[in-house]
């Protein structure tokens, strides 16, 4: 009787899944606006279905995954980076580094499109594509003493493609870690309400870390309820700030706030995982999910219509947004709550080396990755809810009667804009319109129909602690593949313990982003960003495809083999796109050093393709022989 009724609920849950999906693609009703509940209810149904029964059948098949064996945080325990933990607090340090900002503006400027690309890419992609992804290198670092992408590639692949994915995330790191502390920097500037609340997240991190690990061990509820408490303070006390004696010492230029990331994130890298990092990305996923449940909650009560066209006329390109076309630009643009290959390295870096189960790998690897593509879904309603000249009035720097001749007419930004009290037009780059969104839609819950502008900076700094979680955790990633590459010149670098090392790499990745932020050379750094940040998942997808074959178990090797090829297919078709736009920006551009500027990032994304090119090109001979039986998998090569 049990398992009837356990039966029709995942019958009614389909069915509920599969109606929503067809009202959302305009199969029924292709007349009608969608409402936005149909988006929610469709991501939901199909992120339920694909949780419970293909990431048990990777668990168990494809992974064979055994809560039975030790992992390396506890055979490696060290105190500082290896360190078991318990599986609700590291599933919020995972989802924290994992969801900066590309769930939240990649779906913004891909919204110029329509609705319905965007939709289908986050809904297929995140369930098939981007929760396969973490799961499996999460997996594969797990049963490798929680080593490196780069390393596994180099073990499992050869030295020639380890070499050169190594050099490849790399550049893939410091580049994504500039252009998200930018964000950062650019939300934050002279924004005390907001700074004082992410700083504030610092001392209390601080405090549920020593209260977990050595005043209470092991009471997360408690610690949990200390947390949340002490971060709500914070919010509330933040909307005094301005105005006070305290704003000076929070309203902070961009040049003050690149130096306070650096410190933070040299801090964050050196510190044991369980002081700092670890319970302050735990402590900032309590405000991210619960903002995004609250934002659910607004879709709930207002039933918003979906004003964006299911298609626009820009997916052929000339969009004011996102000059390319559809294909393959909204691919490399929602990265993060589709497929990102930054995942990888956060599977493959501070997560591998805290999981205390292998039992665990299911819930942390694909449930956070479904959590963050639930995230860019949410994003995509408050970019397609607003009247779409609104969208891109702000989101573009075009007149007006430039916009209404293009057929979108601003309908009501000049009231929005009274409505924040800032002025919101001609602000390109996502961040404003998604925090317009959010507000028109958290405005309309019963009770905070006079919160507009609450809500507005409230989701400016909502966007800041998103991305903030994913700078510290990034640095201390790229500071384990600088140890290690270095070990190769001087050994003691490779020693986990070696605190002149540690902070000697740390102080490395830090000067590097923290360079090009305030330098201002990165201006076109987010196409770049996209595109090598979507290179690295096809080359995760490869090692994963690898692992698997020499696993023995080939036949499922389509689970990461079929996005593997897509993900080359699109990135290389964009880096050649990308490379023709750079070129011809060169060539028009009014000075030498812009001309030069621009000639330089074409250089760079056409080495970025190069070395991708020559991982795939020895992925391609690594599977040859295997299937050609020249090669053999040892049973240290296999999971």
């Amino acid at each position: 009787m049990k398992r009837a009724f356990t039966k029709l609920i995942w019958l009614l849950i389909s069915i509920a899944g599969a109606v929503s999906i067809a009202i959302v693609t305009g199969i029924f009703n292709p007349a009608e606006k969608v409402n936005a509940l149909w988006l929610i209810t469709a991501a939901g149904c199909f992120y339920v279905i694909t949780y419970r029964f293909y990431a048990s059948f990777l668990a168990a098949k494809v992974l064979s995954l055994d809560p039975g064996i030790q992992t390396p945080a506890h055979i490696l325990k060290d105190g500082v980076d290896y360190h078991p933990t318990n599986r609700w607090v590291l599933f919020g340090h995972h989802f924290a580094a994992i969801a900066g900002a590309g769930p939240l503006i990649g779906p913004m400027l891909a919204a110029q499109f329509g609705y319905l690309p965007g939709f289908l890419w986050i809904l297929i992609g995140a369930a098939l594509g981007g929760a396969v992804h973490d799961m499996v290198i999460l997996a594969a670092s797990v049963r490798r003493q929680g080593r490196s992408l780069a390393r596994i590639a180099r073990d499992e692949i050869g030295p020639v493609g380890g070499l050169a994915a190594s050099f490849a995330i790399i550049f893939i790191i410091i580049v994504a870690l500039a252009g998200l502390g930018l964000a950062v920097v650019n939300a934050l500037a002279k924004s005390p309400w907001g700074t004082f609340t992410i700083a504030i997240t610092i001392p209390i991190a601080l405090l549920m870390g020593l209260y977990l690990y050595r005043i209470r061990p092991g009471r997360v509820g408690e610690v949990s309820a200390i947390g949340f408490v002490l971060l709500v303070a914070a919010v509330v006390i933040g909307r005094f700030i301005p105005g006070s004696f305290l704003e000076p010492f929070f309203s902070l230029t961009k040049n003050q706030l690149v130096v306070s990331i650096a410190v933070y994130g040299f801090i964050a890298s050196v510190l044991p995982v369980w002081m700092l990092l670890c319970p302050r990305d735990y402590l900032s996923t309590y405000m991210k999910i619960g903002t995004i449940l609250l934002l659910a909650l607004g879709v709930i009560f207002i039933a918003p219509v979906i004003q964006m066209p299911a298609i626009t006329r820009f997916v052929d390109g000339g969009g004011p947004v996102i000059p390319g076309k559809l294909f393959p630009f909204m691919f490399i643009t929602i990265a993060c709550g589709a497929i990102s290959g930054f995942h990888a390295l956060i599977s493959s870096g501070t997560t591998p080396k805290m999981i205390s189960s292998e039992g665990d790998i299911r819930a942390i690897g694909f449930g956070a990755m479904l959590s963050e593509g639930f995230v860019a879904m949410m994003a995509l309603i408050a970019a397609t809810v607003l009247i779409p000249g609104d969208y891109f009035a702000i989101n573009s720097t075009l007149p007006s009667e430039a916009l209404a001749a293009l057929g979108f007419p601003a309908g009501r930004v000049a009231e929005l804009s009274a409505m924040v009290g800032t002025n919101v037009a001609g602000r390109p780059g996502g961040a404003v319109s998604l925090a317009v969104g959010m507000a028109s839609i958290l405005s309309g819950i019963p009770g905070m129909k006079n919160l507009m502008a609450y809500w507005y900076n409230f989701a400016l700094m909502f966007e800041a602690l998103f991305i903030l979680t994913t700078v510290d955790t990034g640095t201390r990633v790229a500071r384990f593949l600088l140890q290690e590459l270095g070990s190769h010149v001087y050994a003691p670098l490779g020693r986990r313990r070696w605190m002149p090392g540690i902070m000697a790499t740390s102080l490395l990745v830090v000067a590097a982003w923290a360079y090009l932020i305030h330098s201002g050379s990165i201006s076109t750094i987010w196409p770049m960003f996209g595109v090598s940040n979507q290179l690295l998942s096809a080359i995760a997808f490869g090692v994963g495809t690898t692992v698997i074959i020499k696993s023995g178990k080939a036949k499922y090797a389509w689970t990461t083999g079929i996005p593997m090829a897509f993900m080359f297919l699109t990135t290389l078709t964009a880096s050649y796109e990308l490379i023709g736009i750079f070129r011809d920006k060169a060539a028009k551009a009014a000075t030498a050093a812009e001309s030069l500027n621009f000639t330089a990032d074409a250089l760079l994304v056409l080495l970025m393709a190069a070395l991708a090119i020559i991982v795939l090109a020895d992925m391609l001979y690594t599977w040859y022989g295997y299937f050609s039986s020249v090669r053999k998998a040892s049973a240290g090569e296999a999971i």
